[in-house]
């Protein structure tokens, strides 16, 4: 007779992709909690970011991956290096892949299909099979995807293909089935409760970032970065978090800030809205503005996220 403990199944299920495929969307929706932060902005995804799904006896660690594109600075190099880590350390793998932008002809598609090619090469080059996830599938005819799906997995690189919505939610149990039937038997690695393995300064510091690039997504180049600077635990239960928010230039310090003051502090309430919401208790957000030019180059800031400075 099998135990519980035999029955059990956990393992990790690197989740890849262009940028804006919607891999983070997708892990949320796999999680059914927020536990990486979607914005308009491609390349919102700089690390490794774990969420912990549990489906009856089994449970699989999604690994949201960077990105994957064509690197042209330091830190892009280090993201796409993380992507393919974090798929050459899984148990399984699911490429999520924009069917809109694929059958699309702006430049952001050709570009985005551009990128689904490196993804295919890369799987290629690792000979690794992998889970094509066909997303965004509520803004395209039936017709137009059965031919997208049978042109990609002729590729070869593909032993399973599902459409779904990372958005609606439409055949994300589909997804989570044929994941579950991927993972080896073992004992759990995290506890029954846990969603994520973000450290809460860390999670606090991405959630900012996705407010800033939420409200100035437009105006603000990519060049940003917060830090939790302090986290103070007060006596009637709540905390004081005191960030610095990094931009790349002068410039840029007055799109953050807004007249008077009104972005930042807007950015401020909306982060401190849902930290509390994270957090289960009250929240005291301080945020400041500095200007740290080519903080993109400085080791420290890859060690903190877990990138490799020197690829």
């Amino acid at each position: 007779m099998t135990s519980e403990a035999e029955a059990k199944r956990a393992g990790f299920v690197a989740v890849i992709g262009a940028p804006n495929a919607g891999k983070s969307t997708l892990v949320n929706r796999l999680v059914g909690r927020k536990v990486s932060i979607v914005t308009h902005k491609v390349q919102t995804t700089r690390f490794q970011i774990r969420g912990v799904m549990v489906r009856g006896q089994a449970q699989i660690v999604l690994v949201d991956t960077p990105g994957v594109f064509a690197p042209r600075r330091r830190l892009d190099r280090a993201m796409v290096k993380a992507a393919w880590e974090g798929a050459n350390d899984a148990d399984a793998i699911v490429h999520v892949v924009d069917a809109a932008a694929e059958l699309g002809d702006k430049p952001a598609d050709k570009r985005s299909a551009d990128d689904v090619r490196r993804v295919i090469e890369g799987l290629e080059r690792s000979q690794a099979k992998a889970i094509l996830a066909l997303n965004k599938i509520d803004l395209i005819p039936r017709e137009a995807l059965l031919a997208l799906s049978q042109r990609l997995f002729e590729t070869g690189v593909y032993d399973e293909v599902l459409m779904i919505s990372a958005h609606t939610g439409d055949r994300i149990d589909d997804l989570a089935t044929a994941l579950v039937a991927r993972m080896p038997e073992g004992p759990w690695f995290y506890g029954a409760d846990q969603v994520a393995d973000l450290p809460e300064r860390l999670l606090a510091a991405e959630i900012t970032r996705e407010k800033i690039f939420l409200r100035v997504h437009e105006e603000l180049p990519y060049e940003i970065t917060v830090e939790t600077e302090s986290w103070t635990e007060r006596k009637d239960g709540s905390v004081r978090i005191d960030q610095l928010v990094y931009v790349a230039r002068d410039g840029h310090k007055p799109i953050i800030l807004g007249k008077n003051g009104r972005t930042i502090k807007e950015v401020g309430e909306r982060a401190r809205q849902e930290l509390e919401q994270e957090l289960g208790r009250r929240v005291h957000l301080f945020l400041q503005v500095k200007v740290r030019s080519g903080w993109g180059e400085e080791r420290a800031r890859y060690a903190a996220l877990g990138l490799d400075f020197d690829v």
